[in-house]
């Protein structure tokens, strides 16, 4: 018995100003390509049963185009596959503020063989498969009382899915985990009751028990896709992204099903410009830039640079600078001033965030609307902010 484990779809995810040919933004495609890749391979491997564990979509309010590809996609998997069923639970992404609202989910209850858990906790039994899944959706573990996960008698296979961050199983400096999500302890999963517990919310693979798995995004469709760079590699799978076989008959074996992305996301060996001339930092972006196999046109780049004083700043080569940005989807040169230091305790030296840094990490992070152009907000709050902190130096 084979169940394919996907989540953290966010079709309708939007980032960067670059458009496709049709005037769909270019991220928003790629999401697009990767869930089409996935609905391949799920063809392919002909799982028993598809659980998605929540954020299909990136809004409550997504596009029109991506409404209109999770569709058409979920077509293609009723007429390849019609006897194997979907179940999707509502994530925090899926989720409205208001109850009132409703959720865009039940569109696809419309869909023959679609399940869709977006309110309450919910348990679906499939006879022909001898299996049970018990669905907690991300607005269940929002109020009290607490949902409780225990397994129903009856069946051979018994499955949980729900979205969330279990407490304290990630590492502490995980780049991947969003604002927004439910919090719940590991002993609230009884995972030792469940054959496999299918979880979503955190945007790299990542193994929580031995019967407990996060599978992960199809694409890099975070704020922090440079966090989950890192997160990747701590967990073996550098720049992979994808979805989770697992055989329930052989005690959760779990396979990764890598899916190929559209382009790469590339974090540049940082450059400490303490005692460089603007030359030598010039000297340094370029010879980063030429150190990436393939280039970097059309991919996803950072360049850290620290310790640059503004000054310092304004005399780089900034139309060399302008093409890197016109190559790349998205080139960003991050100039970072020498630290301020304070004391903390007895004459400890700390480091100490800006206002406006604060603010600018919160915005990156928050869940917005798809029509909410987050670059332009995160520069608008950082220039207020700025501002602010302008206007009490001066007092």
């Amino acid at each position: 018995m084979k169940l394919a484990h996907l989540a953290d779809v966010h079709l309708g995810f939007r980032q960067y100003h670059r458009l496709t040919s049709q005037g769909i933004n270019q991220r928003e495609a790629d999401v697009a390509g990767a869930f089409r890749r996935t609905v391949d391979d799920l063809i392919e491997t002909a799982p028993d049963i598809i659980l998605i564990a929540g954020d299909l979509f990136n809004s409550v309010r997504p596009t029109n185009a991506a409404i209109l590809h999770s569709f058409g996609q979920f077509r293609r998997l009723r007429e390849a596959l019609p006897s194997v069923p979907v179940v999707i639970v509502a994530g925090n992404h899926d989720t409205p503020r208001s109850i009132e609202t409703g959720t865009i989910l039940r569109l696809f209850e419309a869909v023959p063989g679609v399940r869709v858990v977006a309110e309450e906790p919910r348990d679906l039994v499939f006879e022909e498969l001898d299996l049970s899944v018990t669905c907690v959706p991300h607005s269940a573990w929002m109020y009290d009382p607490r949902p409780t996960l225990a397994p129903p008698r009856g069946t051979r296979f018994r499955v949980a899915v729900t979205h969330g961050e279990v407490a304290g199983v990630l590492p502490r400096d995980a780049g991947a985990v969003e604002y927004g999500g439910a919090v719940f302890e590991p002993d609230e999963l009884n995972a030792d009751g469940w054959d496999y517990v299918a979880l979503g919310h955190y945007h790299v693979a990542h193994q929580v028990r031995e019967n407990a798995w996060y599978c992960g995004a199809l694409e890099y469709v975070s704020t922090n896709p440079w966090g989950e760079l890192r997160d990747e590699k701590r967990e073996g799978r550098e720049r992979q992204k994808g979805w989770l076989l697992v055989d329930l008959a052989e005690r959760a074996k779990v396979e990764f099903r890598s899916i190929p992305l559209a382009r790469a996301v590339v974090d540049l060996s940082p450059i400490h410009a303490a005692g460089l001339s603007p030359a030598e930092i010039d000297a340094a972006i370029v010879a980063r830039v030429d150190d990436v196999a393939g280039g970097i046109d059309d991919q996803i780049v950072r360049q850290v640079v620290y310790d640059v004083p503004r000054p310092l700043a304004r005399d780089l080569d900034h139309a060399r600078i302008r093409d890197l940005k016109a190559r790349a989807l998205h080139y960003h040169l991050d100039l970072r001033r020498p630290q301020e230091q304070r004391a903390v305790g007895v004459g400890a030296p700390g480091q100490r965030q800006t206002l406006s840094e604060l603010l600018a990490d919160y915005l990156r992070r928050r869940p917005i609307d798809a029509d909410v152009n987050r670059d332009r907000l995160v520069t608008l709050g950082e220039r207020y902010m700025h501002e602010v902190e302008q206007a009490l130096r001066e007092e």
